[in-house]
């Protein structure tokens, strides 16, 4: 793609996140939403193959479907209460409305299945854009609203999602469709406590980017799109196969690793907030993502498969790519859990 191009899309991109950041009104966000997705489109559509189109106009629909929700539920709550501020969201049918709009924009249970479809059919940067970038519009809106939407839908919303999450990525082979469900069952987390503590799905949300970069960054430096290619992939860089297993395990939330934090502090304030058996479920379906990561650490770290790849072999090729942003978002990926009494501090201001 050309760079001019490439920049003014990545510009526009930005712009629609940092507008619905600021907007106070219903129509101004729905802008930056719709510039944010407009913005996206074209740069999806840059491999020029099938997969990439279907994907491409999969994402379209469920997000043109998504802002045409929204718009209709703002406009409702307009109509009946004569408010179009974001924070004066007071109708029932306008706040359901948003919150099932807002939670397909972001790909949470039960209106999850365009994501991993989406995901498969993009390469890993794109991907990793679709993951991490377009997360944050949704969720600014989402902090917003959450207070006025019926707590024991954003709790069961959150227990499906993490439920989703961990039974759809136990039988897969193909990596972007993994971290598709890891998506969706983190995305869990943080709307579990979105009601009860705000500061804590930033903190999560803040992880989560920091992690599935670390994790797409990885996969984009080894080219590795399946389990196969990941397992062989430890002969051209053992110490980024290695680092690769711990950041897999830091996603799935083992301590010591940075993944442990977010889990610890939801689990606690679930607990605190007298709700004891959610905390439980969310600890039992935390358990079936964690099986999948550990399954790809198994197939990365401890076999060598008997297999022959037909594609050139990876290790003979000129490694000229930038290792940079890599290794720091990967140190921040595994280091960050000695931070906690810190961030605990800074949460309790």
């Amino acid at each position: 793609m050309n760079p001019y191009v490439l920049t003014i899309l990545l510009s526009s991109l930005g712009l629609g996140t940092v507008l619905t950041f600021a907007s106070s009104h219903w129509l101004l966000a729905w802008m930056g939403l719709e510039i944010n997705t407009l913005a996206i489109i074209p740069i999806m559509t840059q491999q020029h193959h099938p997969r990439a189109i279907e994907a491409t106009t999969k994402y379209f629909l469920t997000q043109a479907t998504a802002a045409a929700m929204i718009l209709f539920a703002s406009t409702t709550n307009a109509w009946l209460m004569g408010e179009w501020e974001i924070h004066q969201l007071s109708h029932p049918l306008a706040t359901t409305t948003v919150m099932l709009a807002l939670a397909l924009k972001l790909g949470l249970a039960p209106v999850h299945f365009w994501l991993p479809e989406v995901l498969q059919g993009l390469e890993l940067t794109t991907g990793l854009i679709l993951s991490t970038w377009q997360k944050l519009a949704p969720f600014a809106l989402m902090i917003q609203v959450a207070p006025t939407i019926n707590s024991s839908l954003l709790v069961a919303i959150g227990l499906l999602s993490t439920l989703v999450g961990g039974w759809g990525g136990l039988n897969q082979t193909q990596l972007r469709k993994i971290l598709a469900y890891s998506s969706i069952a983190h995305l869990g987390w943080m709307v579990l406590i979105l009601q009860f503590a705000p500061s804590l799905t930033l903190l999560s949300l803040s992880l989560y980017i920091i992690m599935t970069s670390s994790a797409f960054l990885t996969l984009k430096t080894n080219n590795a799109l399946t389990i196969n290619t990941l397992a062989t992939s430890w002969t051209k860089s053992p110490t980024l196969a290695a680092l690769a297993a711990l950041v897999l395990l830091s996603l799935g939330g083992l301590p010591p690793l940075s993944g442990f934090m977010p889990k610890w502090l939801i689990l606690q304030e679930l607990t605190k907030q007298g709700l004891p058996l959610s905390a439980t479920l969310a600890a039992m379906t935390a358990l079936l993502s964690l099986y999948f990561y550990l399954r790809l650490c198994y197939a990365l770290t401890l076999t060598i498969y008997p297999n022959t790849l037909t594609a050139t072999a990876p290790w003979r090729l000129n490694f000229t790519m930038i290792t940079l942003p890599l290794s720091i978002i990967t140190i921040l990926a595994l280091g960050l859990l000695p931070l906690t009494p810190a961030v605990t501090a800074m949460l309790a201001l």
